[in-house]
């Protein structure tokens, strides 16, 4: 298949003005943001933007190249330095550029270094032009993350450069999927696009799905990062008890609860997310019946809220990225480790025993139990 190319016509986009007149106002419209993406076939990078809450407009054109006012065709027959690209007009109080990366990454294959599907050479190959350092540092980081995640085949390999150029199209490319909805979507297909995002979504649902199993069976991974979706599905799962701690706010019974005598080697991790808390060795019997800690594994492990409720004032403390209740912390706690007692319920917390702790994504938190 020969690019994003068809016959050339002069059909215009549907209830839109001309290119020429409607760039100029786009451009110089204060109240919109801008962003510029190349990702193949500009037919299909369009569409996947237009529809999405807050983006005023996509214009389809060329970007990154050296060559004053290309045409399609000098740029689809690789006769210029130009890639196939779109720009984003959006409302920044409504969406964000960190969302419309989010967009962009799932509207290509950012591990294909020549192009994109059937669309092959440098004018479909994908990038990211950044329009200031805030953008490219966002740029940056969301493809940083994206590589670490460990869902693609292979290599993040889109490139985030600087804009310098970009060159609208002419008003036949503009909205194409609208317009000629049935050649974008014969395109769309047989351009293996689709059976690629088939493919990739049916490996995302295989790899959450097993780690769903895995949270379920006990086995915490801490490499996990969870959406706040999928912490709030997980809340949801909770048993009766722990529900009632972590999401209500709830206290467990003293020396009725699984922690309180517990002594073995290891950490004690959120029993949503799998974060990081406390430690064994930080670990001490108060007396109280509950599992308590002179300090948390780091200083923000926790954080501390006020709480008024039982007609008195205490510190709440949550843990950082679950905000899952843990219990409180007061000043009587042990004088040569700084007084503070971390008074937790053990419904809130699963732990990781030190053999299992490098199999399990939390090696780092091995050296404290050198000694032991």
């Amino acid at each position: 298949m020969a690019g994003c190319s068809v016959p050339i016509s002069n059909t215009p986009a549907e209830d839109k003005p001309p290119i020429a007149e409607l760039f100029p106002v786009l451009e110089a419209n204060e109240s919109l943001s801008q962003a510029t993406f190349a990702g193949g076939c500009f037919w299909c990078t369009e569409s996947a933007f237009q529809e999405a809450e807050g983006v005023e407009e996509v214009v389809s054109g060329f970007a990154g190249g050296v060559e004053e006012n290309p045409t399609y065709d000098e740029v689809v027959s690789k006769k210029t330095t130009h890639r196939e690209a779109i720009r984003v007009y959006y409302n920044p109080e409504q969406i964000n550029y960190s969302n419309l990366l989010e967009i962009f990454w799932n509207s290509i294959d950012p591990t294909d270094d020549g192009g994109q599907f059937a669309d092959r050479g440098s004018s479909y190959t994908t990038a990211i032009f950044y329009h200031d350092a805030t953008q490219q540092k966002l740029a940056q980081e969301s493809k940083e993350a994206l590589d670490e995640s460990g869902t693609l085949d292979g290599p993040v390999v889109t490139p985030v450069v600087p804009l310098t150029t970009f060159y609208p199209a002419g008003d036949f490319h503009q909205d194409f999927y609208q317009h000629s909805h049935v050649r974008y979507n014969l395109y769309k297909e047989g351009s293996g696009r689709n059976r690629y995002f088939q493919e990739r979504e049916k490996k995302e649902e295989s790899a959450d799905t097993q780690k769903e199993k895995d949270f379920q069976a006990g086995k915490i991974d801490s490499s996990y990062d969870l959406t706040p979706e999928e912490i709030e599905e997980r809340r949801k799962n909770l048993d009766p008890l722990s529900y009632h701690v972590v999401v209500e706010e709830g206290t467990e019974r003293p020396f009725d609860n699984e922690y309180w005598n517990h002594k073995a080697a290891g950490i004690y991790v959120d029993k949503v997310t799998g974060e990081p808390l406390f430690s064994s060795t930080h670990k001490y019997d108060s007396g109280t019946g509950w599992p308590t800690f002179y300090k948390s594994l780091t200083e923000d492990a926790v954080t501390m809220h006020e709480d008024n409720s039982l007609s008195m004032t205490r510190t709440e403390i949550r843990s950082a990225e679950g905000d899952s209740h843990l219990g409180h912390v007061f000043s009587d706690g042990p004088k040569e480790h700084g007084g503070q007692r971390f008074c937790t319920n053990s419904a809130s917390l699963r732990f990781i025993p030190r053999a299992e702790m490098e199999s399990a994504g939390y090696g780092e938190w091995l050296y404290l139990f050198d000694d032991q």
